[in-house]
């Protein structure tokens, strides 16, 4: 297991970006748009992690909601698994509950779940691994 990447909540990719490309030194790799989840995604490289800025594409999307009770900030951190099926497992073995126990398509060619924030001390926890 690694950090895969670190999801950060904004109100705007087109204001974010900026400041995020200034401050690592580099353009995003990506925009990529997740209808299913409602979500507009920019990825950046740091070194062996990423960073995915998350945009909300409609009003009723888990990011603007988050905003909206929380403001703009760290929404997830997601560690990279070689086999998603068998870290739900684990995991449930251990007494984590998740989100939605079946992996989806998400962002940057990965299947994804998460954990509830309620088994994580309120951290978002997704695991993801490369299709």
């Amino acid at each position: 297991m690694k950090i895969e990447h670190l999801g950060i909540a904004v109100k705007s990719l087109q204001e974010a970006d900026d400041p995020f490309a200034r401050l690592l030194g580099k353009e995003n790799y990506k925009h990529e748009s997740v209808e299913r989840e409602g979500v507009i995604t920019s990825f950046y490289n740091v070194g062996d992690s990423k960073i995915e800025l998350l945009e909300a594409s409609n009003p009723e999307s888990p990011i603007s909601k988050f905003i909206e009770k929380r403001g703009e900030g760290i929404h997830h951190i997601a560690f990279g698994v070689d086999n998603i099926l068998d870290e739900i497992e684990r995991l449930k073995g251990l007494g984590f509950v998740f989100i939605s126990e079946e992996p989806k398509d998400g962002a940057d060619n990965k299947r994804v779940v998460f954990l509830h924030p309620k088994c994580t001390n309120g951290v978002l926890v997704e695991l993801c691994q490369e299709k």
